[in-house]
């Protein structure tokens, strides 16, 4: 059975959402805090504006020198990025983080809500989780004892 990201991988989810305005500081705080790799940045109606990930942390604050407490994610966050759709399939959603070396994804409803963030690490679990379900059916299948008896 292929599960859908929402609810399948993605419910009730405590997102963290920052704006373009507030710091590098205080997004490495939450995720720090949270154990998360990711946070959404968000516009004054409540859209997506951006992500800022780990990686971005790295490669754009630390490797440039930035100052994480005055500099604001507005200046480092990745903008528009990517997403998947609550509907999508997990290994549809892993394909594309694969193809696209992300390791995070926003998750947009139709109506331009955000319905979560789903990470490489959710999605391999699910998808390894479906092909765990399938072995065993296939093997029950085959190797069931009942199977033919009757």
């Amino acid at each position: 059975m292929e599960r859908h990201i929402v609810p399948g991988i993605v419910s009730d989810q405590a997102l963290s959402l920052l704006s373009a305005n507030d710091t590098v500081q205080e997004a490495v705080e939450i995720m720090t805090t949270r154990k998360i790799g990711a946070v959404l940045i968000v516009n004054d109606d409540g859209s997506l504006a951006g992500i800022f990930t780990e990686r971005d942390v790295v490669a754009r604050v630390v490797h440039q020198g930035k100052d994480s407490a005055a500099t604001t994610l507005g200046e480092v966050m990745t903008p528009d990025p990517e997403s998947v759709r609550p509907e999508d399939k997990a290994l549809t959603a892993l394909e594309k983080m694969s193809r696209r070396g992300f390791r995070h994804l926003p998750v947009i409803a139709e109506d331009g809500s955000i319905a979560g963030i789903v990470s490489i690490r959710d999605l391999y679990s699910a998808v390894l989780q479906e092909l765990e379900e399938d072995v065993r059916q296939r093997d029950q299948l085959i190797f069931d004892t009942g199977y033919g008896s009757g």
